[in-house]
């Protein structure tokens, strides 16, 4: 169970260093959009420098230009645009231009529920994958389960919403679950599922549901059977869909549930 959680925030720590070194590189293809703050320079040109902010109408006004929309296209269209202007103005002849984001407010999604840093996140790259905007969330922390979810209300102009086996992501079949994020997505990392046992066990109360848990693996979990317990009449309540609680007598190797109360009697002999 530990070693799970410890091999997954070592993990997300290598996605977040390799994420650190992809973003100290020009990214070209970031869609630039409005509140967006770029910095425009122009070779062996200073005074057509400018730092400035996309306008909610997609705009900025440019030196010599006036009004250039750049809302919608990618940092290298955009300076295209702007060395196109330059030079069908017949201001600079050979104008070479380039763009630096230096602040993304336009395209961002949201990480909310167990990880160290929620909150609003930029997509700083045109395919920002979700194992890296959760890196730069910090990682989830230890009360995280490894399912997660992501929902958007305008992917391809329909509801989206995928729930996604984290660690699968990392797996030889799991490139298909780490997929680029959009603008406005909102990833959600919800608790880990519980299980609560007492009785004859040397260590009750609530103890994380692991992936397939059996009652055996939940009882060596909580540390076996005290010297007084049996494992024969196990009981396990149980609350069904409509909020009735059953109360079972499962085999040893039967999986557990989320919420269930295992209870561990002692031996009359």
């Amino acid at each position: 169970m530990n070693g799970m959680r410890g091999w997954l925030q070592r993990l997300l720590a290598v996605v977040l260093l390799v994420t650190g070194l992809a973003h100290a590189a020009p990214v070209a293809d970031y869609v630039l959009g409005a509140g967006d703050t770029i910095r425009i320079s122009v070779y062996q040109n200073p005074d057509l420098t400018l730092e400035t902010r996309v306008n909610d109408g997609g705009s900025i006004s440019y030196p010599l230009l006036g009004d250039v929309k750049l809302s919608g296209l990618s940092v290298s269209a955009a300076e295209k645009k702007l060395a196109s202007g330059l030079r069908d103005g017949n201001f600079l002849k050979q104008p070479q231009v380039s763009i630096l984001v230096m602040q993304v407010r336009a395209n961002q999604v949201s990480v909310l529920g167990q990880v160290n840093r929620p909150g609003r996140y930029p997509l700083e790259a045109g395919a920002t994958r979700l194992s890296e905007v959760l890196a730069q969330a910090g990682g989830i922390i230890a009360i995280a389960g490894s399912d997660m979810v992501v929902v958007s209300g305008k992917r391809d102009g329909k509801a989206f919403r995928k729930e996604i086996d984290f660690p699968q992501v990392f797996a030889a079949s799991g490139t298909v679950d780490d997929f680029p994020l959009e603008n406005g997505d909102a990833i959600w990392v919800d608790r880990a599922p519980m299980v609560y046992i007492y009785g004859e066990v040397q260590r009750p109360g609530p103890m994380r549901l692991e992936r397939d848990m059996s009652i055996l693996q939940a009882l060596a979990s909580a540390g076996g059977l005290t010297l007084r317990g049996t494992e024969r009449g196990v009981r396990v309540n149980r609350r069904d869909a409509a909020g009735q609680v059953q109360v079972l007598q499962p085999g040893l190797n039967d999986k557990l549930q989320p919420n269930d109360i295992v209870y561990i009697k002692e031996s009359l002999f």
